[in-house]
């Protein structure tokens, strides 16, 4: 069960972005990157609501983000005391939100809230989905700024060929944790998402195309962080996932 503390009145009421963090024993640095999106919507003009989705953390992060919300009224924490993964925690707060525009960013800030600037041109002109690439086949400028350990970009490689030969052709890079999405489309995806845990953005993609959803893709400049949870199993975990999704949709048990 979702424990939602409802730190504004979170009325029924549309807002123009809602941004979700999932975050799982993020009580070190989630103070900071929540810092930075308050920073950055009170200077958009944008109506908003952030959603801090608590995946069973063991640390602190709850109480970070209860101290944040004193000075960030729009921020809303929706706490579950079970692990279920990044998958099932982004479909939770997608779910939930009111936003026209759903954006889903990592704890960490890796990529900065700033990028949405660079996507609200692409919604503007008809995209359903617009994501955030770290490699530059996707986009031109996208750069890791601060890079993964060399082994994992070379796992994420090969597995990238992998996961667009059997699922999402043509994007070079499926696991960036910056993707937003139109309202509709959000709750088309997000309601039949099956994988919870990091394979998940592979599904999200996967039924974009499927449903004929115009994605869209700006540059990145991305910084990895040294704490970051993602282990070398999850990638194998990914591939798993990959799988998975090809079986569904050849199956047609997704609503497209």
């Amino acid at each position: 069960m979702i424990a939602a503390s409802s730190l504004d009145s979170n009325e029924s009421t549309e807002v123009d972005l809602s941004v979700i963090l999932p975050a799982y024993n993020e009580g070190e640095r989630i103070g900071k990157t929540l810092m930075r999106v308050r920073d950055y919507l009170t200077a958009s003009g944008l109506s908003r609501e952030v959603l801090v989705v608590v995946d069973g953390a063991e640390d602190c992060t709850a109480e970070v983000v209860r101290q944040q919300a004193r000075q960030f009224p729009e921020l809303l924490l929706l706490e579950r005391k079970t692990n279920r993964g990044k998958g099932f925690t982004v479909r939770e707060g997608m779910l939930q939100a009111r936003g026209r525009i759903r954006l889903f960013t990592d704890a960490d800030n890796s990529t900065d809230i700033a990028h949405f600037e660079s996507m609200k041109p692409l919604f503007a002109s008809g995209f359903e989905v617009v994501i955030a690439s770290r490699n530059s086949l996707d986009a031109g400028g996208a750069e890791q700024a601060v890079p993964q350990a060399w082994y994992k970009r070379a796992i994420g490689r090969a597995g990238n060929r992998l996961v667009q030969r059997l699922a999402v052709p043509g994007i070079w890079d499926t696991q960036c944790g910056f993707k937003a999405f139109k309202a509709e489309a959000a709750v088309r995806i997000f309601s039949q998402l099956t994988i919870d845990r990091w394979g998940f953005d592979i599904e999200v993609l996967a039924l974009a195309r499927a449903m004929n959803l115009p994605i869209g893709i700006i540059p990145a400049r991305w910084i990895n962080d040294e704490h970051s949870h993602v282990r070398l199993t999850d990638y194998l975990r990914a591939l798993v996932d990959t799988w998975k999704v090809r079986g569904n949709l050849k199956a047609g048990k997704y609503r497209l």
